[in-house]
């Protein structure tokens, strides 16, 4: 998704640990602009910016404008992205050119709303086995989410990525059409009886044969 906004850059002549120490420790971080074409270009950035947009409402997803030095500004997006492990800080990005004329990639959170029958009236249980959809359309068609209300979801039924709404023209849904994103199963205690059903004739066949084993020893003693 597009969003107004505009991250200042500056050139990297350098790279390499060293560097990358001495770009953190000013409170910059290492990032690498490419695609479109174009070569690739060591910059760095403002690690706080890039945070700020990886934690908004469309995250990862969110095309904005970066200005490195005196050029002019162009449309990227995070593809790739580090933290520390310990920390938690920002350490390194990876920034994607985006030609706002062109189809592109993406990978759609789902967000899921609302009581399913099946699990209130019902007894089941809601699970959700996908939380993104893939999908391919234009930079500006780009949804926040998919949302997703399951309240007349009932048992032993469910929602496939192929139900998912494609809200524009652009839009084409490349997750398998029929890949479950969430259902409500069956209660369980139908499942544990169902279990102790099928175990039981074994118990007794056990049971039995201890019984016959028992009576010769029984009959010697009389004897």
């Amino acid at each position: 998704m597009r969003k107004d906004i505009t991250v200042a850059a500056t050139p990297r002549p350098s790279r390499g640990k060293n560097e990358a120490r001495r770009l953190r420790v000013s409170g910059l971080m290492p990032a690498i602009i490419y695609g479109t074409g174009k070569d690739p270009v060591a910059v760095a950035v403002n690690p706080k910016e890039v945070n700020k947009i990886l934690h908004s409402s469309t995250g990862h997803n969110t095309i904005f404008d970066m200005a490195v030095g005196e050029s002019p500004a162009e449309p990227v997006m995070v593809v790739d992205w580090q933290y520390h492990p310990l920390r938690g800080n920002l350490l390194h990005v990876d920034l994607l050119r985006i030609d706002l004329e062109k189809p592109i990639k993406v990978s759609v959170p789902v967000h899921v709303h609302g009581e399913a029958v099946g699990v209130k009236i019902g007894g089941g249980m809601l699970e959700v086995i996908n939380r993104e959809v893939d999908i391919e359309c234009l930079p500006n068609d780009i949804p926040e989410v998919f949302n997703v209300d399951v309240t007349e979801l009932n048992v032993n039924k469910a929602v496939r990525a192929g139900d998912l709404p494609m809200t524009s023209a652009s839009m084409r849904l490349l997750s398998p059409a029929d890949s479950v994103l969430v259902h409500v199963i069956a209660p369980r205690t139908e499942a544990a009886e169902a279990a102790a059903g099928a175990a039981e004739p074994e118990v007794v066949k056990a049971k039995g044969k201890k019984e016959d084993a028992a009576a010769p020893a029984a009959d010697k003693k009389k004897k």
